[in-house]
């Protein structure tokens, strides 16, 4: 269910209060929630998600990415969250999360072509952001 990008961060569909448990037996130390409250009828409220966070000493931080794409202040709180130790991000599928984890990386300093790789041996596919990858990396 949780799919690794680096040994560091891991990203994932949908989590719920129960899964967090797992996260933590995983060592992860921040969970990101990069879904909107409400995007779905299915979705357990993030509240629920943080307070089991909370339950299991982890931090919990909501960076919800909706259809209007990332901003530069969502690229950079995903920056911050990534410097907490483990993260485990999740959305609907993991793609938001997987590609929000790309800009955040670039911004970070690490190379386009590392960032590509390391997604793709998660199967997921940031090559699209190459362009924004390449300037938010300075190279």
């Amino acid at each position: 269910m949780f799919i690794p990008i680096t040994p560091s961060v891991s990203v994932a569909p949908q989590i719920g209060p129960d899964d967090v448990a797992a996260a933590a037996a995983h060592g992860v130390r921040t969970i990101v929630n990069n879904r909107p409250d409400g995007e779905s009828f299915d979705q357990p409220p993030g509240a629920h998600i943080a307070a089991a966070c909370a339950a299991h000493g982890l931090d919990y931080v909501a960076i919800p990415i909706d259809h209007t794409g990332f901003s530069l202040e969502q690229v950079e709180a995903m920056a911050e969250a990534l410097a907490s130790g483990p993260v485990l991000a999740f959305c609907r599928s993991g793609t938001r999360s997987c590609n929000l984890w790309a800009l955040a990386a670039a911004r970070g300093g690490m190379a386009p072509a590392d960032i590509v790789a390391a997604a793709g041996q998660g199967g997921y596919n940031v090559a699209g952001l190459m362009p924004l990858l390449k300037q938010l990396s300075g190279g």
